[in-house]
């Protein structure tokens, strides 16, 4: 409609032009953009689509070999011809499995807990304190993180289980726990030094002292590399094989499920679908705990490179 037409009052003349009427959400135009947007976001995510098949396939691999029959496990069917969901009550009716998720939960969790308390307050005095010879500490404490392991494991058994007593037990790999950790140290220490001094100095300020400091101002802003410190240390243990394998071989009571799992393997030669079924049993609490704790242990273990 025109302005004169609209001054005057006049009707529209009848051949004016009118705007186009957009497209049906179900019409062929609507159906091809959304098309041409999913091939577009597949273009573009290629790469990691590609990534995360890779790293996702053998996790389903487990899974559906898990609830097939013996006869169908490890041959060219992958498809389940039966769903077989009781092999996972088969898994936990065995003997010894129990137990062995007993000892794994007391090794990760008080493993994980007699760390986080050890390594931080070291972790402290080595970001914020200023002494003689603390730059001689933190080199001993990277020449203990390059140190291998089976270095030190003859002398340790040795102490462990012949002088104090403690062998077919896991309290070798408990105790040892009590006196730090030179990575969560390491760690800790790098997350540490990107706390302000401004922030200690006011809390002294106050009249808080070195621990009242550490426990009021420096634990809560330390949350993250605290988590991340938890997460490595909890997976550690939880997967730990060589530790139970040297310590607690000769008593089947003492077992973690990362060893009793071989010991099932053996136990059932043939039957690869109750193998799968344990593995993904072990496998499922420490990947529920990472998808829970993601994000406090990404934003820990980034944080710790801010500054050195």
């Amino acid at each position: 409609m025109t302005l004169s037409n609209t001054l005057t009052g006049a009707p529209a003349p009848t051949g004016s032009t009118r705007p186009a009427r957009p497209a049906r959400p179900g019409g062929p135009a609507a159906r091809a953009a959304r098309r041409r947007a999913l091939l577009e976001w597949v273009a573009v995510h290629a790469l990691a689509i590609a990534a995360a098949l890779f790293f996702l396939l053998p996790f389903v691999f487990v899974f559906l070999t898990s609830v097939m029959t013996d006869q169908q496990a490890l041959t060219t069917d992958y498809w389940p011809a039966t769903w077989q969901w009781g092999n996972y009550s088969k898994v936990w009716d065995t003997p010894g499995f129990f137990t062995w998720w007993r000892n794994t939960l007391l090794y990760a969790g008080l493993g994980t807990l007699l760390t986080v308390v050890s390594s931080l307050p070291v972790a402290y005095a080595l970001a914020k304190f200023r002494f003689r010879g603390r730059n001689l500490a933190l080199m001993a404490v990277i020449a203990m993180m390059m140190l291998p392991p089976q270095v030190t494991v003859i002398p340790m058994y040795l102490f462990w289980a012949k002088q104090m007593g403690m062998g077919g037990s896991l309290w070798p790999l408990i105790i040892p726990m009590a006196f730090g950790d030179a990575f969560s140290i390491f760690l800790l220490r790098q997350f540490l030094l990107t706390i302000p001094k401004e922030y200690l100095e006011a809390a002294r300020i106050d009249g808080c002292g070195d621990l009242r400091t550490l426990l009021r101002v420096v634990l809560p802003m330390a949350k993250p590399a605290i988590a991340a410190v938890a997460l490595f240390q909890f997976f550690y243990c939880w997967n730990d094989y060589f530790g139970p394998q040297i310590y607690a071989s000769n008593n089947p009571g003492a077992w973690t499920l990362s060893y009793g799992l071989e010991s099932f393997k053996a136990a059932h030669h043939t039957n690869w679908n109750l193998t799968m079924a344990a593995t993904l049993l072990v496998m499922a609490p420490v990947i529920v705990l990472f998808f829970f704790a993601q994000k406090a242990f990404i934003e820990g273990v980034t944080l710790t490179g801010v500054k050195g």
